[in-house]
């Protein structure tokens, strides 16, 4: 039995729609199994809230008087990319302040930055904007220090290069003699914390491994707002080695992202400061996958147990590009608070939060329910020069589906 997207997409805008969240369907395949779970089951609602740093956001502040082309910005003391046309800004989740210490004195507190800005945007604050400018004669004004507010802006959205990875690195310190300070949060020393950053089996990639559903042009939620995937995310790579069932060993796929950050809300767009590394954006995200079939239907069935993610090694291994995992462990055995490495008990600490991936799961599934929210058939592929049969963007299947550590 197959459906199409506008099967479901009728069923959503009549009401008629089945809907559960991706936590919901483990238990669905696991009794019914994949073939009776996709008849019965029109879309799986997926969700992930964690640091994602490859973040940031577009805005246009609409000219002042006299008129200002932009050569630098600054929002609440953080840096702002100006190098675009005049009064359009680019704030990176990660800039600091400009006047942080940084590490300077270690470990740096990075008390703010610019994810905490697009947070205060989106919580509706008021930001300090200042900005200089070289002056030219269509563009006179050099100087300007005012307080903008998102509503005030003629545009702002939210536009991300890398969001959702699809598996992540499990950060181990074996090697230095004290705690280090990480984008993985702080990695204690001697094997004393095992830190992962993933929702497991409500995760939207890990959901759809072979990205059948998900691709350019599919809806998603982003920050509690409707938003799109634009293009694969950077660092993409969909070729590594796979579980029996599928699902990639380490990070695989990314996704581009775009919303309208003034449709955001703050409980999903928060601004998070890692001791002695840096700024982060903690964001939420949320995919709504179609049961075409059989296999995706088995696909969102997956569960923590049939996921497992790479130890790694971030005192030494990481940071020099060498050396291999210590393993791989399971996120039914990572959620228990407990890991085996190297032959010792292991507390784990996750860096996302799952209550809020089920919360953003359990959202979408509600919006979809209510019919405000429909599913689109996703680009994976473009044509390539020529007319030629093209390049594939997100790849259906990997090239090599099997390997070693």
């Amino acid at each position: 039995m197959s459906k199409t997207y506008e099967e479901i997409n009728a069923k959503i805008r009549s009401g008629d729609v089945v809907v559960v969240t991706a936590e919901e369907m483990v238990d669905i395949v696991a009794d019914l199994g994949p073939k009776e779970a996709a008849a019965k089951i029109d879309v799986v609602t997926t969700g992930t809230f964690g640091p994602m740093c490859s973040s940031g956001a577009f805005l246009n502040i609409g000219h002042s008087t006299p008129r200002m082309k932009i050569g630098k910005a600054w929002l609440n003391d953080v840096p702002a990319y100006a190098g675009l046309a005049a009064v359009d800004l680019y704030i990176g989740a990660t800039e600091p302040t400009e006047d942080d210490p940084l590490n300077r004195e270690h470990p740096g507190e990075f008390k703010y930055g610019g994810a905490h800005v697009i947070e205060d945007l989106v919580a509706g604050k008021d930001v300090r904007l200042r900005a200089d400018a070289y002056g030219t004669d269509c563009y006179p004004r050099k100087e300007l220090d005012s307080w903008l507010n998102i509503r005030d802006l003629n545009e702002a959205y939210m536009l991300n290069p890398r969001n959702a990875y699809q598996n992540y690195n499990v950060a181990v310190n074996k090697f230095a003699d004290r705690d280090i300070y990480t984008y993985m949060g702080v990695v204690k020393k001697g094997l004393g914390s095992a830190n992962y950053c993933s929702a497991g089996q409500l995760s939207p990639l890990l959901n759809d491994p072979y990205y059948r559903t998900i691709g350019i042009g599919s809806r998603i939620f982003l920050g509690g707002a409707q938003g799109f995937v634009y293009w694969q995310g950077t660092q993409h790579e969909p070729t590594g080695a796979r579980t029996e069932g599928g699902v990639p060993k380490g990070g695989a796929g990314t996704l581009g992202t775009v919303a309208d950050l003034k449709q955001m809300d703050p409980r999903y767009v928060v601004g998070v400061s890692f001791l002695g590394y840096g700024v982060s954006l903690a964001l939420g995200l949320g995919t709504a996958i179609p049961v075409l079939d059989e296999e995706i239907a088995a696909c969102t069935g997956v569960s923590d147990a049939d996921i497992v993610a790479p130890i790694i090694d971030y005192s030494h291994n990481y940071g020099l590009n060498e050396g291999k995992p210590f393993g791989h462990v399971s996120y039914a055995d990572l959620k228990s608070g407990e890991i085996e490495v190297e032959g010792q008990k292991v507390p784990t600490t996750p860096l996302s939060s799952y209550v809020r991936a089920r919360e953003i799961a359990g959202e979408l599934k509600d919006w979809v329910q209510a019919g405000k929210f429909q599913l689109v058939e996703p680009i994976q592929s473009l044509p390539g020069p020529d007319n030629s049969p093209g390049f594939k963007l997100f790849n259906n299947r990997p090239v090599e589906e099997e390997g070693g550590e």
